[in-house]
């Protein structure tokens, strides 16, 4: 057993022993432990998949070129520097091992809000972490062909608790917003997250509100009371980002998320023809004269009168 794979599952081990503790001035030592232990585990599910190759070639994060001796060239380790939650996916990719690069992400960002925002998280914060990371863990163990119930032991059965606990108040949390009326089915599947702390443990102050514009906030983690523009614009953003990327790189189409000309914020999506914050949706849209649909970027730059910008040019040269 490698020396890497005992310190993965030391630290594991360390960070859910701190979160048992339910201190607050435990809860970054635990998220940090935790967090260091699976990035370990990942490195070496890697090192493993190629057992004759150098560990440093396998989990370094840059590479240069040298001489061969051969009239070829060699690449070797840049740095000593490896790689971590923000680039592993592409790699696991790259060595054939499937993983979910998305919850890799999201792991990687609640971590880092946690290291550098704040210093005392409250024990449900690190729970959700906990039960976040808790699918990649078990995958990554398999994946090492390891058992995670013998490497881990009580701190095994700590995380199972963790999950169920966590999944029972994200449900409760998300009763919370049945009877609102949504103005984007884009939201609505996306979920509100915190934006002071970024969990997705967010609630309707008042379950039985329908009006999204009425809506108050609460994050049932950290406590705070997120602004319902701030979550709905980190809503649309998250969840079309992947989208927005592909246009621009297979076509350098904008898009799917404009400016909405009415509020100002960037949550109108082309797709569904409306704002996802404010509402805001363009009464026409085929032109009364070429009867083709109005472009979006026409609707956004004030032809709402229904005619397209080509006809509007060609009836003002008529004129």
């Amino acid at each position: 057993m490698s020396a890497m794979f005992q310190n993965a599952v030391a630290a594991i081990r360390m960070g859910i022993e701190d979160y048992a503790l339910d201190r607050p001035e435990r809860s970054l030592s635990a998220v940090r432990n935790f967090y260091a232990g699976v990035l370990l585990l990942a490195k070496e599910v890697l090192v493993r998949r190629v057992p004759l190759a150098d560990p440093d070639a396998v989990i370094g994060a840059r590479y240069k070129p040298v001489p061969d001796g051969a009239g070829g060239v060699d690449y070797v380790p840049d740095s000593k520097t490896t790689i971590d939650f923000a680039t592993i996916g592409k790699r696991f990719k790259d060595f054939g091992l499937e993983i979910d690069r998305a919850a890799l992400t999201d792991l990687s960002d609640v971590r880092n809000q946690v290291e550098h925002r704040f210093t005392n998280k409250p024990s449900q914060v690190v729970r959700e972490i906990v039960a976040k990371a808790f699918p990649v863990t078990a995958q990554l163990f398999r994946l090492a062909g390891e058992d995670p119930r013998v490497q881990l032991g009580d701190a095994w059965a700590t995380m199972l608790e963790a999950r169920a606990l966590y999944e029972l108040e994200l449900d409760r949390c998300r009763t919370t917003f049945e009877a609102v009326v949504w103005r984007s089915a884009t939201v609505a599947d996306a979920h509100l997250r915190c934006d002071d702390c970024g969990s997705d443990l967010v609630a309707q102050t008042e379950a039985g509100n329908t009006d999204q514009a009425q809506m108050a906030l609460v994050c049932n983690a950290c406590g705070a009371m997120p602004s319902v523009e701030a979550a709905i614009l980190e809503a649309v953003g998250r969840a079309l980002e992947t989208e927005a990327y592909i246009r621009m790189k297979d076509s350098a189409e904008s898009g799917p998320v404009f400016e909405c000309p009415a509020c100002g914020e960037d949550t109108y999506i082309d797709f569904e023809r409306g704002c996802a914050l404010c509402g805001e949706a363009f009464e026409w849209e085929n032109c009364m004269v070429c009867h083709s649909r109005i472009p979006i970027e026409d609707a956004l730059a004030g032809f709402d009168e229904g005619i397209c910008s080509y006809c509007s040019h060609i009836a003002a040269k008529d004129d």
